[in-house]
């Protein structure tokens, strides 16, 4: 029987560490699991020794805030590793915390095999980093399909396994396929009404951690509402209670935890840049990205200052992807309510814009290909000697 620790530090960690528990759990039946992580994990089986929503503090400001609480996750951590004494401890995302971790267990348990299933994203910025990983892993399985490249630059090696989000909305849109035909024998009249909702919403997806939360919502809820007609829908992100957003909306706002099903009916939507970027682009829906950035009017020249901190000239992972402007990024100080109301009402009246959009989001999908991410890199860890 193999032992399997995993480590995810957030919401979307947790749910692809959970797609890849139940792949491992195919080809190894008897694998028992644990690790950090969050509902979605514990529900596949693995015994948690902390949940993500105590670790997800993202920026120095929230680290140095939060001091004691990291700590105590460490402790947490160190005391799990040594008591499981895993075979795998698979790392998913979430470097800061993980890499420490990756030391930790190279020290303490020299024959455990380190996995970093979703890596760092080493390419956009901190590239040293590409060094430490590679020195401290025995295997690096990407999610994007330019990270063997990156990594082959440096002398090391990066399987890339698939795109679990890319995997995830293919799953969403084959059960949105069924639905379509149930449509057809539906009502005209029904089919109509249906038409209608979908050209009435904008979705907003203010991301994931309370603090960018509260420092994104109300600019992107100022400017959706000066588009009067338009039912406004917020998308709350996991781990979030419904209680953290009702200071932010109004009467008329509406709050989801549907993601998915409110981005594929949006007619655009406003989006924190991240993971959400990507998926809202899968889901074939125009969108404007945001940034907050602590600080942003002494960082007004960021463009100018970005070759100083990124390797990248982009900051969402659809322009990344693509290698080209696909959509804009309101980013710092130019995320202001002006310049992303700006740019929703050419989302929503520019169909030459519109239709450029979508057919980029078509050529993302070809990059990204249709492997099965979790699968492939179960098969992966599972076959290692």
């Amino acid at each position: 029987m193999s032992n399997y620790f995993l480590i995810a530090g957030e919401a979307s960690g947790d749910t692809h560490a959970a797609e890849l528990i139940q792949q491992i759990r195919l080809r190894d039946p008897d694998a028992r699991f644990a690790g950090l992580g969050g509902d979605k994990m514990r529900a596949a089986g693995c015994q948690l020794y902390q949940d993500y929503r105590h670790m997800a503090f993202m920026g120095f400001a929230a680290v140095i805030q939060h001091w004691k609480d990291v700590k105590t996750n460490f402790r947490i951590a160190h005391e799990a590793l040594l008591k499981e004494r895993p075979d795998v401890l698979i790392l998913i995302d979430y470097p800061s915390f993980n890499l420490r971790m990756a030391a930790f267990c190279k020290r303490h348990l020299p024959q455990t095999k380190i996995i970093y299933y979703i890596p760092p994203k080493v390419w956009a910025w901190k590239r040293r980093r590409v060094h430490k990983i590679a020195r401290l892993c025995d295997e690096v399985l990407g999610i994007f399909p330019f990270e063997p490249a990156f990594y082959a630059q440096y002398g090391y090696t990066c399987r890339y396994v698939g795109n679990p989000t890319a995997e995830e909305i293919r799953r969403t849109q084959n059960t949105e396929h069924r639905a379509q035909t149930d449509l057809q024998t539906r009502s005209v009249s029904e089919a109509v009404c249906t038409l209608s909702a979908k050209r009435s919403v904008l979705a907003i997806l203010p991301g994931s951690r309370p603090s960018e939360i509260s420092h994104c919502l109300p600019k992107m809820l100022e400017a959706a509402h000066r588009f009067a007609g338009y039912q406004v829908v917020v998308c709350a992100a996991p781990g979030i209670e419904d209680a953290f957003y009702t200071p932010y909306l109004n009467a008329h706002d509406t709050l989801t935890r549907d993601t998915y099903a409110t981005v594929q009916e949006a007619c655009a939507a406003i989006v924190n840049s991240g993971t959400a970027t990507l998926e809202t682009a899968l889901l074939g829906c125009p969108q404007v990205a945001v940034y907050h950035i602590a600080c942003s009017r002494l960082i007004g020249l960021v463009r100018w200052a970005q070759p100083l901190f990124f390797s990248i000239p982009y900051f969402t992972l659809v322009n990344i992807i693509s290698g080209k402007e696909v959509i804009q990024e309101c980013v710092a100080n130019t995320f202001t309510v002006d310049k992303v109301a700006s740019e929703l009402d050419r989302l929503l009246h520019d169909e030459a814009y519109k239709k450029e959009m979508l057919a980029s989001y078509e050529h993302l999908v070809s990059i990204l290909g249709s492997q099965p991410a979790a699968e492939q890199a179960a098969r992966i860890i599972t076959t290692r000697p």
